[in-house]
């Protein structure tokens, strides 16, 4: 089992909350987790209880934009040559775009 963490209103994070998923919509939620730049547990706490996150640009974001716009390039590569648009794609091209947008701003984006 592991270890119980804080939250940030030094609450103990002490319930396991679990469902199930595709591993579609799983890979959905990794992409989204990576470019957010928090945990999968933050993410999912915040985004349930339909808290805005707010990403802050720092090494790892970056990462996650430029390996998941080099994805997306070679999905457009594959488009190109006779393919169907997924709503997967959509969806990962609109959360890319939302996150470079806030960053050009204040630093901070609100998802």
């Amino acid at each position: 089992m592991s270890a119980k963490n804080l939250d940030r209103h030094n609450r103990w994070r002490s319930k396991t909350v679990a469902f199930r998923m595709s591993p579609e919509e799983a890979d959905q939620l990794d992409t989204n987790v990576r470019l957010s730049g928090l945990t999968k547990q933050d993410y999912l706490c915040s985004r349930s209880l339909q808290q805005e996150i707010t990403v802050v640009g720092n090494p790892r974001v970056y990462k996650a934009l430029r390996n998941e716009l080099a994805a997306v390039l070679s999905e457009l590569k594959r488009i190109e040559s006779g393919g169907n648009v997924t709503d997967e794609l959509l969806d990962t091209i609109e959360q890319i775009n939302t996150t470079l947008y806030g960053m050009k701003g204040d630093g901070g984006v609100g998802v």
